[in-house]
């Protein structure tokens, strides 16, 4: 179906693909899997024609090529329907002429086949991250293309959502279809992929069947070396109440929200896609205000109605959409790292640029931020970097109580494990932390405590030591 010659691409002198060479199978799902910046999304990026190789070339047999991008291109100010039949519209009458009911009718079956509960006439920019992930998917398979490309399609959707999509991966390679599937997560590539390919450093290290690979073999060959993979609670005591929240409520999101998160303490937040775990964290943070409740830091009630206000109070939030409220593309990596906390460059209303300088290289250095340098515009940067780049700024404000929504969201194995030593590391050191995360590992193993939210409300509270991932998904499916 698709056959990859020897492609090459440099950005700015720097390889982000060297002569790489794979093949994919008519009805096969083939996993590529490497680090953050070893050149999966470039690739994907030039098989499905949107960039060009400086050497190599691809060759494609079948009709054509579909992908879903780790970086949601949505159209948000267009309704689900017409997202999806974007190119494709359907008309009446006269050419030119859409046919917007029988858009609607059939994107809400494509919705449905898919699980999906989002309703076709919304728009875009009011679904959160995980809906506008689902919506990109059925997209996808609207086009009825031969190959499909994934990239990180999971990243956002929990334990139901994932088993739909799973389902109908298995649909396609029944059909014929092709699939090119790239994850960071271990056990999605083992249970989907029939081959297995691993870039590192944007060169080719190996394609072999998934059953000749094990996962500490996949992990060795992605980093150059064994990884240890555990994860460490940061252990101790919890202190004092960091964050109080009493009554929170926002109309047709979430209701009565109350729970105490304590110094040294990291408090999950699970449940399935809509129940409102990504609204609460933005509504303690200012991003979408309560409508009623109480938010105290520290045992100071504050009203927060900004991320200004958040900031000033103590509290940080990494945002599950790096794109929209993370990032400022534009921008160098130094000016992003030191955008939320200015003042610790400055004296009086002046910036000290070699001050500045010297916090964003303390910062690349400390997250291991790989760049071409401060100066390098962020959007040029692989996920994951672009990731670190708003940890690293969140922790820049020294923060009282952190928020990480999606945390390790299209981050790879090797950065994850540093991450969550990290997020192990500050717990310890006194932080709060609210993690809200769709990988029930993550949540299992970080985690001392978790909420489970269910349509909107928090279903229970369990401790992580003595409850299973079964039991959560039990109390986060609806009634």
């Amino acid at each position: 179906m698709l056959q990859v010659e020897a492609v090459s691409k440099s950005y700015w002198g720097i390889h982000a693909l060297e002569r790489v060479s794979f093949q994919v199978a008519s009805g096969e799902v083939h996993a590529v899997t490497g680090e953050n910046g070893a050149g999966k999304s470039t690739l994907m990026r030039i098989i499905a024609g949107m960039e060009r190789p400086d050497e190599g070339e691809v060759r494609f047999a079948g009709r054509g090529i579909s992908m879903i991008h780790q970086e949601l291109l949505p159209f948000p100010d267009l309704t689900v329907a017409e997202n999806i039949w974007m190119g494709q519209e359907r008309t009446r009458w006269l050419p030119g002429w859409l046919d917007q009911p029988a858009m609607n009718r059939e994107a809400a079956e494509r919705l449905a086949r898919l699980g999906v509960m989002v309703d076709a006439t919304r728009r875009m920019r009011d679904l959160s991250v995980a809906e506008q992930q689902s919506v990109e998917i059925v997209k996808a398979l609207a086009r009825g293309a031969d190959l499909i490309i994934m990239d990180e399609p999971t990243s956002a959707l929990s334990a139901r959502e994932l088993e739909l999509l799973f389902r109908i991966i298995v649909d396609l390679k029944r059909a014929g279809v092709s699939v090119i599937y790239i994850s960071h997560r271990m056990e999605e590539i083992f249970r989907l992929a029939d081959r297995i390919t691993v870039l590192r450093d944007g060169r080719h290290v190996a394609t072999r069947t998934a059953s000749e690979f094990d996962e500490d073999r996949v992990i060795a060959l992605m980093v150059g070396r064994a990884l240890d993979t555990t994860i460490a609670k940061g252990g101790g005591e919890p202190g004092e109440a960091a964050l109080e929240v009493r009554g929170l409520t926002r109309e047709d999101r979430f209701r009565n929200v109350s729970f105490v998160l304590r110094r040294g303490e990291i408090l999950g937040l699970a449940g399935l896609m809509g129940a409102g775990r990504t609204d609460v964290a933005a509504a303690i943070f200012g991003l979408a205000p309560a409508d009623a409740g109480t938010v105290a830091v520290c045992g100071r009630t504050v009203r927060i109605g900004s991320p200004a206000d958040a900031l000033a109070c103590g509290i940080a939030m990494v945002t599950e959409d790096r794109k929209e409220f993370g990032l400022v593309p534009n921008l160098s990596v130094r000016e992003n790292l030191t955008l939320s906390n200015l003042k610790c460059c400055a004296r009086g209303p002046f910036l000290r640029r070699r001050v500045e300088a010297a916090v964003a290289d303390e910062q690349i250095r400390k997250l291991d931020v790989r760049t071409a340098g401060r100066e390098q515009a962020v959007k040029y940067l692989s996920g994951g970097n672009q990731q670190k780049v708003v940890l690293a700024r969140a922790l820049l404000t020294n923060p009282d109580v952190l928020i990480l929504d999606e945390p390790t969201r299209g981050i790879d194995v090797g950065a994850k494990a540093e991450i969550y030593a990290l997020i192990a590391r500050l717990a310890r050191e006194g932080k709060a932390i609210l993690l809200v995360s769709s990988e029930m590992n993550e949540i299992l193993s970080l985690s001392d405590r978790v909420l489970v939210m269910r349509e909107g409300a928090i279903a229970t509270e369990l401790l992580t030591g003595t409850t299973t991932a079964e039991e959560i998904l039990r109390y986060a499916m609806p009634s």
